[in-house]
């Protein structure tokens, strides 16, 4: 059960780092303080972390199934709460640059590559919710498809490698280096 969940748990502190950098942004755009964001991540992902600790110590005790299904219900709830940061920072954020000038620089690509992320990230972690929930609430859906690779290869390419993907294609552009003022002639 816990190499199952660990790399969800990385998947989920990774977009929601996404989040974060998209609330830091709202929130100087708007000089709305700052200070309380960073510490709030982190104590979100550490309790994450420190529940799901927990699920594995009850699980070794020897209460498997019970925190199999405790586990499941958890991936989908916190699965679930990003996808409501990422609709909630995401829809600020893309409706904050609809309201810049249409002669702003880059305004357009900016507005696109929020509301595709928002978009994409949003739907990916409902999917993730859902399935996770259905697989908790109905025994027959069980996610452990080792037996069904093809299966397993669907879920994981529809719930993460996809989504992945396509973020890192769309933010894909570096901003320009600067140029300095200064000639600096290589001695």
């Amino acid at each position: 059960m816990a190499l199952l969940d660990l790399p969800g748990l990385l998947f989920f502190s990774t977009y929601t780092l996404l989040v974060l950098f998209w609330a830091e942004i709202y929130h100087q755009a708007r000089s709305l303080p700052i200070s309380k964001l960073r510490p709030a991540y982190i104590i979100i992902n550490v309790l994450v972390y420190v529940i799901q600790v927990g699920i594995w110590i009850y699980a070794g005790a020897g209460r498997t199934s019970v925190a199999l299904e405790v586990a499941k219900i958890f991936f989908s709830v916190i699965s679930f709460i990003a996808a409501v940061g990422f609709v909630i920072y995401g829809g600020k954020l893309f409706y904050m640059l609809r309201r810049f000038p249409i002669e702003s620089k880059g305004r357009r690509n900016k507005l696109n590559e929020v509301g595709f992320v928002t978009g994409i990230c949003c739907t990916c972690f409902l999917i993730r919710c859902f399935v996770v929930a259905l697989s908790a609430f109905d025994k027959d859906a069980d996610l452990d498809v080792l037996d069904h690779p093809v299966l397993n290869f669907i879920y994981y390419m529809v719930v993460e490698i996809v989504p992945s993907a396509l973020v890192l294609f769309i933010l894909r552009k570096l901003p320009p280096k600067r140029v300095s003022d200064q000639y600096h002639p290589i001695r």
